[in-house]
Order: C-alpha cells, then sequence, then structure tokens
C-alpha cells in the first residue's frame, strides 16, 4: 500500500529539512526522504556560521530571516544556536575602506553595524596579532551554530513537534507526476505518495533526472577546512572573519570601491586568492577551533575530478595565514573536505511539472540563508 502525504522533500541537509519545516509548521503532512543513515553532505562539514552580513540582493534580506527563525526555533528547543556575532577583521586600507562603506549601507537600510577600532578589536579579541588589525565591522545580531548538531536537532525538532514523517536510508531512484501528485519509488521499491515533491538533492546530479541537472549549469565546490585543539583559557566568541573574506563575499562586492581594490590584490596574497582561500574561525562549544577554506571547482557532472583527499599544501596555506592573523597555536586535530553545488544563477530551481521541482545549488549560502529561502518557497506553494 502506498502511503501519501502533501509534501515529499528529498534530502535532509538544511535546505531539505527547513523545506519540510515550514510546510509541516503550516499544518502539511510531510515525509522527509534521505538516502544516507544521516546527513553527511555541505550541511554538517561547514563553519556554522549565520552571516546575512556577506550576501547580497534577496539572500540578504532571507538571511535576515533566517535569524528571526533560527532565533525561534532555539527558544522553542536547543539546536545549538548561539548569538555571539559576526567580527570581519580589515587589515589593510583597501579592506578598511570597504568595512565603512558596507557599515553605510547597512545604516541606510536598518541593519546593526559597528566600526571597531583597532583597539577594540584587540580589546574583545587580544589573541589577534596586532599588526594585522586596521580595524573591523561587526554585526552583534548574528549567529553560529554547531554544523555537526544542528541538523540532527532541526530534525529531531519538526519530527516531535510537527510531525514530520523522517526516513534515513531511503534512496529515491524515480519521482514520477500522476493525477493526483506525485509517486516516488525507493530502491527497495517502496513507494509514496504526495500532493507535491521537493527535490534537494545536493550535489548529487545522478539519481533523480540526471538530464536535467546535467544542463543545469551546476558547480561543485570543494572546500577544505581544519579543526585545531582546544586551547586553554581562549576565548573566540562568535564569527571571526579576516581580510581575504572582505575581498570574496558579495556584500563588499556591492561596495563603491570593490572594482577598483579587486584588481589590486596585494602580492602576498595572490597565492591564497587562487586557492579561493580565505580564513576564518569558529570556536565549538568544545572549545576547539574550525578554520578555513579554500575553494576548488569543477562541472557538477564532472565532480570526482576533484578528488576526495585533501591536499597538504593547501591546508599549510590556510594555517601560514591563520597563523599571521592569530597568536594562540593551532594544532590541527583532523582535517576534511567539504562540497556543495552552486550556480551563476544564484540558485537552481526547476519545476519538472506542477508537481515535482528541483532545488538545489545554493552554494554557501545555505547556512545564512537556507531558513528564509525556504519558507519563501513554502508560501508561495500555500498561496
Amino acid at each position: 500500500m502506498t502511503s501519501s502525504y502533501d509534501l515529499i522533500v528529498i534530502g535532509a541537509g538544511a535546505l531539505g529539512t527547513f523545506h519540510a519545516y515550514h510546510a509541516a509548521k503550516a499544518g502539511k503532512r510531510v515525509l522527509l526522504l534521505e538516502k544516507d543513515r544521516y546527513p553527511i553532505g555541505a550541511t554538517v562539514r561547514n563553519f556554522g556560521q549565520a552571516v546575512p552580513s556577506g550576501l547580497a540582493g534577496r539572500w540578504f534580506d532571507y538571511g535576515r530571516r533566517s535569524l528571526e527563525i533560527y532565533r525561534d526555533i532555539q527558544q522553542e528547543t536547543d539546536i545549538s544556536v548561539r548569538q555571539n556575532g559576526t567580527i570581519y577583521i580589515a587589515s589593510d586600507v583597501d579592506e578598511w575602506t570597504l568595512a565603512n562603506e558596507l557599515h553605510d549601507r547597512y545604516q541606510q537600510i536598518g541593519y546593526v553595524s559597528e566600526l571597531w577600532t583597532k583597539a577594540q578589536c584587540l580589546a574583545k579579541y587580544p589573541t589577534l596579532k596586532p599588526d594585522y588589525v586596521v580595524g573591523g565591522i561587526y554585526f552583534p545580531q548574528e549567529m553560529s551554530v554547531e554544523p555537526e548538531q544542528m541538523i540532527h536537532r532541526l530534525i529531531a525538532f519538526v519530527q516531535q513537534k510537527y510531525g514530520v514523517d523522517y526516513r534515513p536510508g531511503s534512496v529515491v531512484v524515480d519521482a514520477q507526476s500522476t493525477a493526483s501528485g506525485a509517486t516516488v519509488t525507493l530502491s527497495n521499491r517502496q513507494q509514496f505518495q504526495a500532493d507535491r515533491v521537493i527535490i534537494c538533492s545536493g550535489h548529487e546530479v545522478r539519481l533523480l533526472f540526471p538530464e536535467v541537472l546535467a544542463q543545469a549549469g551546476l558547480v561543485v565546490s570543494k572546500l577544505q577546512m581544519l579543526l585545531a585543539e582546544p586551547v586553554a583559557g581562549l576565548d573566540l566568541p562568535g564569527n571571526i572573519l579576516t581580510g581575504l573574506t572582505i575581498r570574496r563575499y558579495e556584500s563588499f562586492q556591492e561596495c563603491p570601491s570593490y572594482e577598483r581594490i579587486s584588481v589590486n590584490t596585494p602580492e602576498h596574497l595572490a597565492e591564497l586568492k587562487k586557492w579561493g582561500i580565505h580564513i576564518l574561525f569558529k570556536q565549538a562549544t568544545d572549545g576547539s577551533i574550525i578554520v578555513g577554506d579554500s575553494h576548488e571547482y569543477a562541472e557538477a557532472t564532472q565532480a570526482e575530478d576533484l578528488g576526495y583527499h585533501t591536499q597538504d599544501f593547501i591546508n599549510d596555506l590556510m594555517l601560514a595565514e591563520a597563523r599571521r592573523i592569530v597568536t594562540f597555536p593551532l594544532t590541527v586535530r583532523k582535517t576534511w573536505a567539504g562540497f556543495y553545488s552552486q550556480t551563476k544563477n544564484e540558485i537552481f530551481e526547476h519545476s519538472i511539472d506542477s508537481n515535482i521541482h528541483i532545488v538545489t545549488g545554493i552554494g554557501g549560502k545555505g547556512m545564512s540563508s537556507g531558513a528564509g529561502y525556504t519558507e519563501h518557497n513554502i508560501q508561495q506553494w500555500l498561496k
């Protein structure tokens, strides 16, 4: 017998699970299917930083709303959200110029930001190297989560609070429209029926509608990241982003001086820029410190070419730059590679028909903006 739902979501990463959350909260019967025993993709391999300040266009608006959603859920159950803010540390005059211009822009639209002097940055973060710091721009409302905990706690919450039917280890091999909606078929031939299906498959492009995804312009980004051992007495609250981040993130690219500054990368940053490296720090609740990251790219249909390994010389580049920024010891506990899909068109949204929809390729914006974006998607469906 085929079980029936209002919505089936395929993929239980942040994008899929937040779709399930918003639909179930609106009273819909939701089935959430995950091919692995638990999510192991981009959602658990990132910094766990919710930083709308780095986003542009509608993604900033989704990010701003995401902060409210995170706050609302955290008030009901602990999904590891902490509101400790975000600081971008400018290391030279150009980066400080961009920080000032972004501050001016956010003042105009009512998004709280504070310009910090070098002395203020060092007072808050005394392990920053003084010769690195020119100043900073701080966003007190921004948040962080524990990436290896958040999604599991969120899934448990949507099950317990809203009755989402979550089925891990469910590999969907087919999705077909029917007269009354859509039917999905698992690898074990079990079938489920729903009015609508949303596919949030991350960088998996071969299981469902491979011919569509092959033409989607999707690119996979491979990121290398490190986890450093806790340091006694070290307190690094919030999300700490640095000069290379200012030179990279979309919000700074909208600043008046960005075009001039972007063509004049300092020579000592050229090799880092070649590998898409910018340095971020995020201290976990156990005191360990996530450090990263780098970016390598391949077409989604050729993602294997990126390799499953991490490259020591990239890790060494990141560690050398990190040690140029902070004074505390960085003793590596483990390293890993993360993968996410992205597209030049911000995200890949495609309707197979009125019943089956693909949503993927959100890039590095998922943790910061996914909660708000998926709310908008579900609201459009419910209209």
